[in-house]
């Protein structure tokens, strides 16, 4: 059993309650009882679940922190900097990629000294991408700069939440602290937990914000920030930098003794389990150590003195208390969830070593191993093997093999995959039944499509078998567009719903090339591909046909977090289709706001309850902001009007090989997160557009074009008979809500109106 655990039974100051919560809950808690002024924050899995419960928390009116949905976890960042450097006391929380997004902007705000807090909800990161649980992430933000602590159990994780605050506002620290712990093992699995029943006891024991930070919110009282240096001036920014960042370190002791007071539970540097005498010992970070302790109880039974080190803090690093524990270890073994490719060991295995050479007395052996990368679980049986080599370099008096890998295995020629279905190219998508003709007098395309039952006949282009849920929009509204789609596609998909229950190792449900990468880069690395393609053509090195189209899609809020990337894309306009599947949310990470969500809908960020009404913004007009950039065809479509859709694919295709950028926008539904009935999918798209929310039309070489006008049908629509259908928009439709539906539907109202006259008048 944890130590921390043990403990929650001890006799405390302040009053306390136990309760079974996870460690995501406890970061949220925590920040709750503080009440920070700002997060901004970006849904990345496993951290998303912070900033959803600290929504639900604010439903209840349980704390007034401003959180800031921002475009990506850039953005994000940006937010939580901008927001510190007016002296407010701010949170974010992260994982993995999302990390590695931000990271361009951790050594700003640690390098200009503003404190905040950050929740790192350890993860591995691409490529291939991996949702689950190691340190990968972690070790990228070693050299960012911030304090960075470790929360072994959810317990810790709101402790060091705590402590974390306190010590980064210290006037001998002002850095922005960082609480990392690890994703899926501590962040979702419940334990038992106690916090502090009443919050003035958190806020007494942080204490009142700082007010003598240099900060910019006082206009009385200007400051510049962040002025640009040169080299005799920044080496010493970076020495008093680094000067605080050692200082943290005394920071955290007294801090944690001050905790311990206060809490009963005690924080030292490092978690040292029975190394009081031991001979062997593993160092472990996070929930590792929590499991390998039951096997140093087994080892001790038998005679055998082994011992654990886990570290609460490795920035800065705890050389000397490490120099202490190791001081008669004759064998450590350090194991890591992440590696240091092309250096002998990982980063914690040279820092330890690093530490031991200070130390010219000391003997101990050390081996290295990276294990539970991807969130590879790590059991008793594996601490166990841990301590075996441990035990055998100890007897030898030397390590055999100081680094390697734990747990990997070799390929078997006899498991090789075997395809299941043949992939498909050329011909097998060539109908010749769509015919696309230039018109030199209105400057536009004739498509001509022959009945939907035709193109039945025409294979799909993703193979049965993808695991979508169901009723999904998704695969319809694409097979649906792919149909107006003639010869091969190289087909490049953003993280998101399409692309992971589509391609899941060592099985993919894709008959033509495709490639996935990040939100943030999709369309930049489409574009890549295209260039290279041509390139490699005009220099005769690839002999292949002409009529290769190139098709990136996105969705789940892709055009949040890579719209600098698609925008960039289509001022270069390059020979390519944009196709973005709205599902008017991040609902590949669990339904959070995106900015294509409506105002007023519900999402698991934007609540709906006595202080919140869903969504406070309305939602982004990506096919306007496409068109602003001049390519030469941008569409919407759905497949409630299907033939409406394979013409704009045909036409799609068309100006993708002639004439450059192509963004497509289609509607689809998602019945799990939109809290609808499977069963009514082609009903609440025509209804969407119908109510005039979704207008079908195209913007050709500059010029809007209406392809299904509701009002000249006599078939428009009230909003509410949209809305109707789906639970996420029950509330919009109930008499407390009226000035809220009321403007959406003026909003939506405004836009339709736009839209009718840039239809009547060509150039507007």
């Amino acid at each position: 059993m944890a130590i921390l655990e043990e403990k929650l039974s001890m006799t405390t100051k302040a009053e306390q309650v136990t309760a079974f919560e996870s460690g995501n809950e406890m970061a949220a808690r925590a920040a709750a009882q503080i009440n920070y002024h700002i997060m901004g924050y970006f849904p990345i899995t496993p951290s998303t679940e912070i900033a959803q419960l600290l929504d639900q928390m604010k439903v209840r009116g349980e704390h007034t922190i401003q959180l800031i949905p921002a475009d990506g976890e850039h953005g994000s960042a940006g937010i939580c900097y901008g927001a510190s450097t007016m002296g407010a006391r701010v949170l974010n929380a992260t994982s993995a990629n999302g990390l590695m997004y931000m990271l361009e902007q951790l050594p700003v705000q640690s390098g200009t000294r503003f404190p905040m807090v950050l929740n790192l909800v350890t993860r591995s990161i691409s490529g291939p991408l991996d949702i689950r649980g190691d340190h990968s992430d972690l070790y990228f933000a070693l050299n960012t700069g911030w304090v960075i602590l470790l929360a072994r159990t959810p317990q810790a994780v709101y402790d060091m939440n705590i402590m974390a605050l306190k010590i980064a506002e210290h006037a001998d620290v002002r850095l922005p602290v960082i609480v990392a712990y690890d994703g899926f093992f501590t962040s979702h699995q419940k334990r038992k937990v106690q916090y502090f029943k009443d919050r003035s006891i958190v806020q007494s024991f942080i204490g009142e914000r700082p007010t003598n930070f240099p900060n910019a919110s006082d206009p009385k009282k200007p400051i510049t920030i962040g002025a640009h240096m040169l080299g005799d001036d920044l080496i010493n920014n970076n020495y008093q930098q680094s000067e605080a960042l050692y200082r943290a370190g005394e920071v955290f002791k007294q801090v944690a003794r001050e905790y311990a007071v206060l809490s009963g539970r005690e924080y030292p540097v490092l978690d040292l389990y029975k190394m009081e005498d031991a001979e062997v010992a593993l160092f472990l970070l996070n929930s590792a150590a929590e499991t390998a302790k039951d096997v140093v109880d087994k080892l001790r039974a038998k005679g055998i003195k082994a011992g654990i080190i886990s570290p609460n803090i490795i920035r800065p690093f705890p050389a000397e208390e490490i120099r202490q524990a190791l001081k008669h270890v004759k064998a450590l073994l350090i194991g890591e969830r992440a590696d240091s490719y092309g250096a002998h060991g990982p980063n914690m295995t040279h820092e330890v070593k690093s530490a031991l050479q200070e130390d010219k007395e000391n003997k101990t052996i050390v081996l290295s191993r990276v294990f539970g990368v991807g969130g590879k679980d790590f059991y008793a049986e594996d601490a166990e093997a841990f301590f075996q080599m441990a035990i055998e370099a100890m007897e030898k008096g030397y390590a055999e093999k100081p680094f390697d890998y734990f747990g990997h295995v070799p390929g078997r020629p006899e498991n090789r995959q075997t395809l299941v279905m043949e992939p498909m190219h050329g011909d097998a998508f060539k109908t010749g039944f769509i015919q696309v003709t230039p018109d030199e007098e209105t400057k536009r395309l004739k498509v001509k499509i022959p009945p939907l039952r035709a193109l039945t006949a025409k294979p799909k282009r993703l193979a049965p078998g993808h695991g979508a849920c169901p009723g999904c929009g998704i695969f319809p509204g694409l097979e649906l567009f792919f149909k107006g789609i003639e010869g091969d596609i190289v087909v490049l998909f953003q993280t998101g719903c399409a692309y992971v229950v589509s391609a899941a190792y060592p099985y993919s449900s894709h008959k033509q090339t495709m490639v996935h990468n990040l939100f943030q880069n999709g369309a930049a690395t489409l574009s890549g591909m295209v260039e290279a393609f041509f390139e490699m053509k005009r220099r005769g090195e690839l002999h292949v046909s002409d009529d290769v189209t190139f098709v990136m899609v996105t969705g789940d809020g892709g055009m949040d977090i890579g719209m600098g990337s698609a925008i960039g894309t289509a001022l270069r306009n390059h020979k390519l289709i944009i196709l973005e599947y709205d599902n008017e949310g991040y609902m590949n990470t669990g339904s959070q706001m995106s900015y294509s969500t409506p105002m007023g809908h519900m999402t698991s960020t934007t609540g709906v309850g006595k202080a919140q009404r869903g969504k406070a913004f309305h939602h982004k007009d990506t096919p306007q902001i496409m068109a602003a950039t001049n390519i030469p065809y941008v569409f919407t479509g759905t497949e409630a009007f299907p033939q409406d859709l394979v013409k704009k694919a045909a036409k799609a295709q068309w100006y993708a090989q002639h004439e450059g950028t192509v963004y497509g926008k289609l509607l689809i539904t998602c019945p799990l997160n939109w809290k609808s009935e499977e069963r009514y999918g082609e009903q609440i798209l025509k209804a969407a557009v119908d109510s005039c929310f979704f207008p079908l039309y195209e913007v050709e070489r500059g010029k809007t074009t209406i392809t299904y006008d509701p009002e000249e049908k006599n078939r428009r629509i009230p909003l509410s008979e949209w809305l109707k259908y789906m639970g996420k928009t029950k509330h919009l439709l109930k008499e407390e809500n009226r000035d809220l539906l009321m403007e959406l539907e003026e909003e939506v109202e405004r836009r339709w109106r736009i839209l009718k006259a840039k239809h009547e008048h060509l150039y507007l």
